[in-house]
C-alpha cells in the first residue's frame, strides 16, 4: 500500500517557494508585449520559462509548444495520463488587502494571497510536485504522464486548441484538470459569449467603461455624463446604490465581483449603472437592458432553463463600453444540457435594441458518474486520501480545460466548503489545501496510469 501523503511530504517547502515565484509574475494577457514567441505576452512567457528551468533540472522532458503551452513529460508506455492546468490569470480589480502579485503568506491564517493562487497556479504547482514525487519514487511504470500548462484559459482556451489542433498533440487515455472542485466534476454547462454592439444615441451620457473580463461580475462601472447634478441628486436620494464621485462629471458605481458562472453571488455595478442612467436621463434602451439582465438566470427575458444535474441558465454581463456614440455589452451565457443555445440567442436578439454577435460557443460536458470507470477511479482516490464520504461528484456552471480534451474532467483543487475568491479581490489558497492536494493528485495519476 503506497502512502502518497508520505512521499509528498518532502516536497512541501520546495512547492511553496515555486508557487511564490510563480504568483509574483503578473501573467494577465498583455497585448503590448505579444510577439511570435510570446503569443500571450511577457507575463505568461515568464511563467513558462520559470517552470521550464525547474522541470529540466528535475529530469523531465519539456516542450514549449510555440509559446502557447508548456508540456512537462515523463515515462514510457502506450497509456497517456494528462493533467491540464493554466498559468494565465484574470485581470486585477477591486480592493486588495495585500498586493495581488506579492504572494503574501499570512502565517496566522496559514494561507497565501495573490492573483492565481487558486486559479490556477496553486493547483498547477501542486500537480507538478505530485508528479515529481511519483517520478522520484519510481512509481511511473508502463505509462506516460504529461503536465500541460496553458497560457490562455481565461480568454477561451486558444492555447489548448492550438495544442491539439495545430500541433496535433495526442489526447489522453485519461486526464484531469485541477481547476474546479473536489470531489470531482462530471458535468459542465455549455458556454456562449455574445456581444451587443452598435450606434446607440444616449441622452447626456458621454462614456461608460465597466468590467475587465466577460466571465466576472462587474465590480466597478465608470460613467461620464453631462448635467452631472441630475445624476448626483438621484444617487443622493437612493442611498442603497454605492458610488463615488471621481470629478465634476465622472462617477464610479461600486458593486461586488464574482465568477461569471455564479453571477447571483455578485453585485453587478454595470447593470446598476445602466438602470440609473436610463432613469435619470430618459434612455429607454438602457432601462430595457437593465431590466432584461436584472435577473441573472434569464427569467426577465423568458430564457430561463434548468436541469436536475446542471442547474439553471446564467447570464453574466461582464463588459460594458460606450464611447463616441458606440455602445457594446458582452454577456457570458451558460446553459444546462436541456437548453438549446441557438433558440436562446434568437429570443434574446428578437427583443434586443442592437444586433448580437456570437463571440464563442462551447458545448456542455457530461460523463455518467455511476458508470464511467475513470470517474469512479478518481472519486475512490478522493475518498481514500481525505476520508470524506459525504460529498459527492457534481456538475457545475464553470467551464474548464476538460472540454478541450478527451476523457478529462475537473478534479479539485477547491475543497468542499472553501471559498477562495477566484476572479475576485483577495484571491487566496489555504496552505493546508495546497499541500493536501498533492497526495491526491499523486494518487490520481498513479491510479489512472494503472487503471485496467
Amino acid at each position: 500500500m503506497i502512502n502518497f501523503k508520505k512521499i509528498c511530504e518532502n516536497y512541501k517547502s520546495e512547492a511553496l517557494e515555486t508557487l511564490k515565484k510563480d504568483i509574483q509574475i503578473n501573467s494577465v494577457y498583455d497585448a503590448s508585449t505579444v510577439s511570435e514567441t510570446m503569443p500571450y505576452g511577457k507575463g505568461v512567457h515568464d511563467c513558462f520559462q520559470l517552470l521550464k528551468e525547474i522541470a529540466l533540472k528535475d529530469g523531465f522532458t519539456v516542450d514549449m509548444c510555440d509559446g502557447r503551452c508548456i508540456e512537462i513529460g515523463y515515462g514510457e508506455g502506450e497509456k497517456l495520463i494528462c493533467i491540464f492546468a493554466h498559468q494565465d490569470v484574470v485581470p486585477v480589480s477591486g480592493e486588495w488587502i495585500h498586493p495581488p502579485f506579492s504572494a503574501y503568506v499570512d502565517e496566522k491564517e496559514n494561507r497565501m494571497y495573490g492573483r492565481g493562487t487558486s486559479d490556477d497556479k496553486g493547483p498547477a504547482i501542486a500537480s507538478y510536485y505530485a508528479l515529481k514525487a511519483l517520478k522520484d519514487n519510481g512509481l511511473i511504470k508502463n505509462y506516460r504522464v504529461k503536465l500541460v500548462l496553458g497560457g490562455d484559459e481565461e480568454r477561451g482556451s486558444s492555447c489548448l486548441a492550438y495544442y491539439f489542433h495545430t500541433l496535433k498533440k495526442e489526447n489522453p487515455t485519461y486526464g484531469f484538470t485541477p481547476d474546479g472542485d473536489f470531489p470531482l466534476i462530471y458535468g459542465e454547462k455549455g458556454i456562449v459569449n455574445y456581444k451587443y454592439e452598435g450606434h446607440l444615441p444616449l441622452n447626456n451620457v458621454i462614456s461608460i467603461k465597466a468590467g475587465v473580463v466577460s466571465n466576472s461580475v462587474i465590480d466597478k462601472a465608470t460613467v461620464k455624463v453631462s448635467e452631472p447634478e441630475k445624476l448626483e441628486e438621484y444617487l443622493v436620494n437612493h442611498p442603497v446604490i454605492k458610488y463615488e464621485k471621481v470629478n465634476d462629471d465622472t462617477f464610479n458605481f461600486i458593486g461586488k465581483a464574482a465568477h461569471g458562472s455564479l453571477p447571483e453571488l455578485g453585485v453587478n455595478s454595470g447593470i446598476i449603472a445602466l438602470g440609473v442612467l436610463g432613469d435619470v436621463y430618459n434612455n429607454p434602451m438602457l432601462t430595457l437592458l437593465c431590466n432584461e439582465y436584472g435577473d441573472p438566470f434569464g427569467q426577465n427575458m423568458h430564457v430561463k432553463y434548468e436541469s436536475k444535474d446542471m442547474g439553471k441558465t446564467t447570464y453574466n454581463v461582464g463588459l460594458i463600453s460606450y464611447e463616441n456614440g458606440v455602445f457594446s455589452m458582452t454577456v457570458n451565457f451558460r446553459h444546462p444540457e436541456n437548453c438549446n443555445p441557438d433558440e436562446v440567442l434568437a429570443k434574446v436578439e428578437a427583443c434586443s435594441p442592437l444586433p448580437i454577435k456570437v463571440l464563442s460557443k462551447t458545448p456542455y460536458l457530461y460523463y455518467n458518474p455511476e458508470t464511467t470507470p475513470f470517474i469512479k477511479a478518481l472519486y475512490e482516490v478522493y475518498k481514500e486520501e481525505t476520508g470524506d464520504l459525504t460529498h459527492k461528484p457534481m456538475a457545475i456552471g464553470g467551464g474548464t480545460y476538460a472540454k478541450e480534451a478527451a476523457n478529462t474532467v475537473a478534479f479539485g483543487s477547491c475543497f468542499p466548503g472553501k471559498v477562495d475568491h477566484i476572479h475576485e479581490a483577495n484571491e487566496k489558497i489555504d496552505l493546508e489545501d495546497f499541500y493536501g492536494s498533492m497526495p491526491i493528485y499523486a494518487h490520481a495519476i498513479y491510479a489512472l496510469g494503472n487503471l485496467k
